[in-house]
């Protein structure tokens, strides 16, 4: 007897279009560097679950025109606090909008999540801008 699956699709799609706060920019000043930020109390929900999933995000990214207004980052990423939205999906979302946002010629997203039931959590998302 083939046992029924306790996570739908819907849970896997949950939060993955959400409408969140925009990611404001401003325009870069400088060329080429790498810019690093951390932020160790972001939270979110299990969409099953309905509990909370804490850990800390780093972004890595190198910007080409623009840079990421960090007050608008902040909001951008409070939003997800009541969020349901799977560890992977948050993370691949986050990247999906700064590269939207700042059109940066590199961008890395980890998350690092707290201990949940005996297990921690690591993911990664990678970009790479595309040259013309």
């Amino acid at each position: 007897m083939k046992k029924e699956r306790e996570y739908t699709d819907e849970h896997a799609a949950a939060g993955v279009k959400a409408e969140l706060p925009e990611i404001e920019t401003w325009p870069n000043q400088y060329g080429e560097y790498e810019i690093e930020i951390e932020m160790p109390e972001f939270t979110s929900v299990c969409p099953k679950t309905g509990l909370p999933d804490s850990g800390t995000i780093t972004l890595l990214y190198t910007p080409n025109k623009k840079c990421l207004e960090l007050k608008s980052l902040k909001m951008y990423t409070l939003a997800y606090r009541n969020l349901g939205i799977f560890q992977e999906n948050l993370v691949n979302r986050i990247l999906a909008d700064v590269v939207k946002s700042a059109d940066p010629l590199e961008a890395t997203v980890h998350g690092d999540f707290a201990a949940r039931g005996g297990i921690t959590t690591r993911v990664t998302a990678s970009y790479k801008r595309k040259k013309k």
